[in-house]
């Protein structure tokens, strides 16, 4: 019966959500000098486009227009996003990760850059958050980069939503990583009992997280919800935080600027990618500041 409730709310996040309107603007500094702002270009202090780039067809690109103000002493962590629902397409998220972007973080999603009004477009893989990893890593040494120099390839996250967030778990154990972010899913614990494509994962795995996590579920009405809570009990050897909004499976990521999850997770972001320990007080203390939000419920292990 979970099975079943669990596909059919997957195919209706792919077929029945919609997609902000976006406005056209031009970034120079690109290969493909045709980028897109979503919404106004985030509340972050660095204005952020979206684009695909040339030399990643198979990925989203979304980071501060401005690359000049980011170099030795100010560099952009990176973040691989993998789509709900297995999409090869960033098209539901597109609000929370041009938020998240701009902040100061090189934001790279699976998938082609959505059109207005697309819904996705075939399947993706796992494999695909390391080959965005790959990318801004050879970037970062390419002297004919407009990011050459400019990204901290020591502070990467992979994060992703639903089936974004066990192709999160499944390659969180590379050793690249600092920290995961894992939004509405968690290991339904018999292998292959999701919608087809889904990373076949075991509760085993877990065991093979090397860096602070982070969980954030839509409450008991998110059916990734036990699965989520299940993997935080689970979890006793690094420093682990879950929070839930009354949500459900659909989170916020299509609210303006990505609603309340997208400021969650830009703040652990700027602590675990930026060392901003300001933005960790959500996080830390007994109790943390997240914990006084009257629409989240916490708990955490391992940490301060």
């Amino acid at each position: 019966m979970m099975k079943k409730t669990f596909i059919s709310l997957m195919v209706l996040i792919v077929a029945g959500f919609g997609f902000q309107s976006l406005l056209f603007a031009q970034d120079c500094a690109t290969p493909n000098p045709l980028g897109r702002v979503v919404e106004d270009g985030g509340t972050g202090a660095y204005s952020a486009i979206m684009y695909t780039d040339s030399t990643l067809k198979t990925h989203t690109i979304f980071r501060p227009k401005d690359l000049k103000v980011f170099g030795t002493d100010n560099k952009l962590p990176i973040i691989a996003w993998g789509n709900g629902a297995c999409a090869n397409s960033p098209w539901e998220h597109v609000n929370f990760l041009s938020e998240v972007a701009s902040h100061g973080f090189l934001v790279i999603a699976i998938g082609p850059m959505p059109q207005e009004g697309e819904q996705g477009r075939g399947r993706s893989y796992a494999s695909q958050l390391l080959d965005a990893i790959d990318w801004a890593i050879a970037q970062n040494g390419d002297q004919t980069s407009p990011f050459y120099n400019k990204v901290d390839v020591s502070k990467i996250s992979v994060s992703g939503m639903s089936c974004g967030g066990l192709q999160t778990l499944e390659v969180a154990p590379d050793p690249r990583i600092t920290t995961a972010v894992v939004c509405n899913s968690g290991i339904i614990g018999n292998a292959g009992s999701g919608m087809p494509g889904m990373p076949a994962l075991t509760k085993d795995h877990l065991a093979k997280l090397h860096s602070p996590t982070l969980y954030l579920l839509g409450g008991e009405s998110d059916i990734a919800y036990n699965n989520g809570m299940d993997d935080f009990n689970r979890i006793n050897h690094v420093p682990i935080f879950v929070a839930n909004m009354d949500v459900g499976h659909g989170g916020t990521y299509r609210e303006p600027h990505g609603g309340e999850f997208a400021v969650v997770a830009t703040a652990w972001y700027k602590w675990q990618l930026k060392g901003d320990e300001e933005a960790g007080k959500m996080f830390t203390g007994n109790p943390s500041q997240l914990s006084h939000s009257p629409v989240w419920t916490v708990d955490k292990k391992n940490m301060p």
